[in-house]
């Protein structure tokens, strides 16, 4: 596993590329923004002109795609996986519907490849900085093979089962975040309408019963964490509008599986609502502004 492909170099996507590329791997990318082309080209990607020039000679085709729609295009909507490689795995890191993910692996299958749908956990932060979490959809085999590469861009690595079971367990796993940031965002800012200093709520939360990732790596209040969204304007970072997509995408599969989520559900329309107000590409940390005024 020593040339890859890289397809999608966004927030996530581009200093994911470059730790591989960091660590010696040939790493060629493509990314239909002129915008994310040119912050990988100067990140010292090879940035190549189409998807197929990026999918020739490669041992793992990695994609980090903002939705369903654009992994369909990617992988169904064209010849891709006619014209990859069968020794070429397909590591598929963005966060979509689990229907979707079974869907594409089932494709790949049928021509001889084999695909792992592996979404990620730890924010733009954890991408940066090599220690995001794998949640892995797939055979034990191919999750073997991947093996190297998770361990460059991330520190943790779980197999969920079979193909879809990473997406499921990732769409969990972000309902749960958004449920405990609106909780954060809420409750920090009812004690700073009662005279208390945000910081010395944050860490009189973090060590007691309270205490949550929200406030332990991404407080929402600005100035309490220095390196956080917050505290840039919120800016970067995991999108609302990427929120509300993983939320709707969590409803859906509580739908099909007539599970009760009614705290889920006012997470999705709390975000609605941020996204309704124009704010969609700021950081979900920006839940805080509802409570502020």
């Amino acid at each position: 596993m020593n040339r890859i492909g890289f397809i999608g170099l966004g927030n996530m996507g581009l200093p994911m590329a470059v730790n591989l590329k960091n660590q010696g791997l040939e790493v060629k990318a493509y990314d239909l923004s002129e915008e994310a082309k040119v912050k990988a080209i100067q990140s010292g990607i090879e940035v190549k002109n189409s998807i197929q020039e990026t999918s020739t000679s490669i041992d793992a085709l990695i994609t980090m795609l903002p939705n369903d729609s654009a992994v369909e295009e990617v992988y169904l909507n064209s010849s891709l996986l006619d014209d990859l490689a069968k020794t070429t795995l397909i590591i598929d890191s963005s966060t979509i519907s689990p229907e979707t993910s079974k869907r594409v692996a089932n494709r790949a299958s049928k021509v001889g490849i084999s695909m792992l749908d592996a979404p990620v956990s730890g924010g733009v932060k954890g991408a940066e900085d090599g220690t995001l979490s794998f949640i892995v959809g797939g055979e034990d085999k191919d999750l073997v093979k991947a093996s190297s590469l998770f361990d460059i861009m991330g520190s943790n690595t779980f197999h969920a089962g079979d193909s879809g079971s990473g997406q499921i367990a990732k769409l969990c796993n972000n309902m749960l975040l958004a449920i405990h940031m609106c909780g954060t965002a809420e409750t920090i800012a009812m004690g700073v309408k009662n005279g208390l200093d945000p910081e010395v709520l944050s860490e009189i939360m973090k060590k007691s019963s309270g205490g949550n990732w929200s406030l332990e790596k991404y407080n929402p209040y600005p100035g309490v964490m220095k390196d956080a969204p917050a505290s840039k304007n919120y800016s970067g970072g995991f999108l609302n509008l990427l929120m509300l997509k993983d939320l709707s995408l969590a409803q859906e599969l509580a739908s099909l599986s007539n599970s009760e989520t009614p705290m889920g559900k006012l997470a999705k329309e709390l975000y609605e609502e941020l996204n309704n107000q124009g704010i969609g590409d700021l950081d979900f940390s920006s839940i805080q502004k509802r409570y502020m005024n």
